[in-house]
């Protein structure tokens, strides 16, 4: 691999890793029930107008999560892309840019729903 044109190196297994860690995060929050239990409770406590209100987030994030999966899974697929360290970097930074704007959806959401 190439040295970076500032001339330091990261692993590119860093971002790769923040990546997975964003995508397990935003599946356990949005479809294993993370979300809905931290916003709209549990059991008895449980509030359904709530709970439609952040499964509405979760339809308005899934996009954006989809955009992220598409962006990391073309940094790595392409090697016009593997073999370059800054297109590497930059789309895995956008990748998990996107990640973290579907968990702000998800956050943003949930809140709105709770009231």
């Amino acid at each position: 691999m190439s040295e970076r044109p500032s001339g330091w190196w990261i692993s590119p297994a860093i971002p790769t890793i923040a990546n997975c860690a964003l995508a397990v995060l935003w599946a356990f929050s949005a479809l294993g029930g993370w979300g809905d239990a931290a916003f709209c409770g549990e059991g008895e406590g449980y509030d359904p107008g709530c709970g439609a209100g952040f499964d509405d987030a979760v339809r308005v994030s899934a996009p954006v999560a989809l955009i992220a999966v598409a962006v990391a899974v073309t940094a790595w697929s392409m090697p016009g892309v593997r073999r370059k360290p800054h297109r590497l970097d930059v789309l895995l930074t956008a990748a998990a840019f996107a990640w973290v704007i579907a968990e702000g959806v998800l956050f943003v959401g949930g809140y709105l729903a709770q009231s």
